[in-house]
């Protein structure tokens, strides 16, 4: 089993970039079904959700568009249960379907604010793509639609998701031990 260290915290291999990728284009043949014959703007949730994004969207063969969103909510390990939104979206998503890409579900609270944000531009109708979710730490009742991974409620590091800035660009998703 792979290890790692990133500053001073010690992270175990938790699934592979092969998996990753697997899982991904069976969301894509998912979303590209359940879109057939219909356009929609996906919304994905920087920083942590750009890998996701880009490799999901490559598998998107409907009409399509992608448009980012930065917000923040954690500090260090932890979620500071406070969402802070730094970089709007300046499409007009009136009667627009929309499917906003997350990297990581974890308590809900900056999901329900990307939503009600969302809803405020009269958006047609919202889903949610997400790589990970944990549901021990998930609080709030918004689906989550398409949902890559369901992981227990451990810190993780990797495939744009960072400790401290560190740790986006490794291929594979690595946990805390």
């Amino acid at each position: 089993m792979k290890e790692i260290q990133i500053l001073d915290k010690k992270f175990r291999e938790f699934i592979s970039e092969q998996d990753i990728q697997e899982r991904i284009k069976g969301l894509a043949v998912m979303i590209n079904n359940d879109y057939k014959n219909k356009e929609v703007i996906f919304i994905g949730i920087l920083n942590g959700a750009f890998m996701f994004a880009a490799d999901l969207f490559k598998r998107i063969d409907i009409k399509a568009k992608i448009s980012f969103l930065k917000l923040a909510s954690y500090s260090g390990t932890n979620s500071s249960g406070d969402v802070k939104n730094l970089i709007g979206c300046n499409d007009d998503l009136k009667d627009k379907s929309v499917i906003i890409i997350e990297d990581i579900v974890d308590t809900g609270i900056t999901l329900e604010y990307i939503i009600n944000g969302l809803k405020e531009k009269d958006v047609k109708d919202i889903k949610v793509a997400s790589l990970l979710l944990k549901p021990e730490s998930y609080r709030k009742s918004i689906p989550v639609d398409y949902t890559g991974f369901e992981i227990p409620d451990n810190f993780v590091v990797g495939y744009g998701l960072d400790y401290e800035g560190f740790g986006r660009n490794l291929s594979s998703i690595y946990t805390l031990l």
